[in-house]
């Protein structure tokens, strides 16, 4: 079939002639179709039996072109492979984190998947203060288990570099390049920011020791291919309950930086703590509940740094450090070591590549809608300004971040004396 975008008339009959849509649908009398897409870069639709409302599936189909910039900005529709073949791989090292494929259609660059009814979209979950008492433990071990399993502490040479080069995703890796790196910090035209943080923008951008160390974190996003890495792990893209979590929509995922994802999980409950000075009036329920997203910020780091370090220990396979290389007296306590700092060193670049990510969402071509959906721009921008004074000091001072809890005690500096 030769690709065309779907509309909601046309759902239907693509359905019915996809075989394994059957083992899905009981009958295909009574489907109903919904748009409810509302991203940047797809059309998404439920499709439901009518008759048996269990029996629902998401479409999702990759448009030509960058939505939020309209049909100006072409994009290649290849980017639909990369997500399935990286919800097929999430789907198989992190069971019950990720939502189940059920048919793909290369030519059509659409994915038909899990729906998942009882789940909402995390980022206006928390806008809304709910509590997810399993997420710190669901996330720490899905970024585990992808990031550790597919880079060279596991993987031999070439079978990293095979996997490699099935997720080169040129096109929206240069997106991110761009988007997130480097137009933000310079006039660029689809930049947006509120003007009532104006002057702190064009600090930003006139910032050399900032700037610097933004490029250097380019550098490792461009260069440091370690791990299967989702690479767009905001709170929009994870749909979750009290008890389950799943990581949705990695269309961007390729072989960069582990930090990168850790560090977009981290810096988005960190905006949406910011958020609640314009969501949440009363202070001691906005406290409360700030104090929980900084709980879960620490539990999610730590659990991460034991599990990582556990699976490590467990699963030393791959060529980087192998078993013998550790075998000589001492050995095991250098091993250790060894282990203590590369994942300080993952702290500490979770630390630049989020301080980055707080940034570009200032004062780029897209922020948040926790942000966004503060009516009064007043109390958007006081958010705003901490998210810059944050990010600016994460980046800055990554290199001196020792513990989770230097992060976090940044985030009560700079929000120690806010007035609302």
């Amino acid at each position: 079939m030769t690709y065309h975008p779907l509309d909601e008339s046309a759902i239907i009959p693509f359905i019915k002639q996809r075989p394994l849509m059957e083992k899905v649908f009981s009958s295909f009398d009574r489907l109903s179709v919904k748009e409810v897409g509302d991203g940047n870069l797809n059309l998404v639709f439920i499709v439901e039996n009518e008759a048996n409302p269990a029996e629902a599936v998401i479409l999702k189909q990759a448009l030509p072109f960058l939505r939020v910039a309209g049909d100006s900005w072409p994009l290649t529709r290849e980017r639909m492979r990369y997500e399935t073949q990286a919800l097929l791989k999430h789907n198989e090292l992190a069971p019950g984190l990720a939502p189940q494929v059920y048919d793909f259609d290369e030519e059509m660059s659409l994915v038909v998947m899990e729906y998942l009814r009882h789940h909402e979209i995390m980022r206006k979950g928390l806008v809304a203060r709910n509590h997810y008492p399993a997420f710190a433990d669901h996330i720490s071990t899905f970024l585990v288990n992808v990031l550790f399993f597919t880079s060279d502490l596991y993987l031999s040479g070439p079978a990293k570099k095979e996997l490699q080069a099935t997720f080169v995703n040129e096109h929206l890796r240069k997106l991110q390049e761009d988007f997130v790196y480097t137009n933000p910090y310079m006039e660029s035209p689809e930049n947006n920011w509120n003007p009532l943080v104006d002057d702190m923008v064009q600090a930003v951008r006139a910032d050399g020791a900032l700037k610097i160390a933004i490029a250097e974190m380019k550098e490792a996003y461009v260069n440091h291919g370690e791990a299967l890495i989702h690479a767009d792990l905001h709170t929009g893209s994870i749909m979750l309950n009290g008890s389950d979590t799943r990581v949705i929509d990695p269309e961007f995922a390729f072989f960069g930086p582990m930090a990168y994802d850790i560090g977009a999980v981290l810096q988005n409950i960190v905006l949406n703590y910011l958020s609640h000075y314009g969501h949440t009036p009363d202070p001691q329920k906005r406290e409360a509940y700030q104090a929980y997203l900084l709980d879960m910020i620490r539990d999610i780091w730590n659990n991460f740094a034991r599990k990582f370090d556990e699976t490590w220990v467990n699963n030393n396979r791959g060529e980087l450090v192998p078993e013998k290389y550790w075998d000589f007296p001492g050995g095991q306590d250098a091993f250790a070591e060894y282990r203590r700092r590369y994942i300080q060193r993952l702290l500490q670049e979770t630390a630049g590549h989020g301080g980055v990510k707080f940034l570009r969402r200032m004062m780029g071509i897209v922020s948040v809608w926790d942000l966004t959906s503060i009516a009064n721009p007043e109390k958007r921008a006081i958010a705003e300004r901490l998210a810059i004074r944050i990010g600016k000091r994460w980046v800055l001072e990554r290199k001196s971040i020792t513990g989770v809890d230097d992060l976090i005690g940044i985030v009560l500096e700079e929000t120690g004396d806010v007035a609302v």
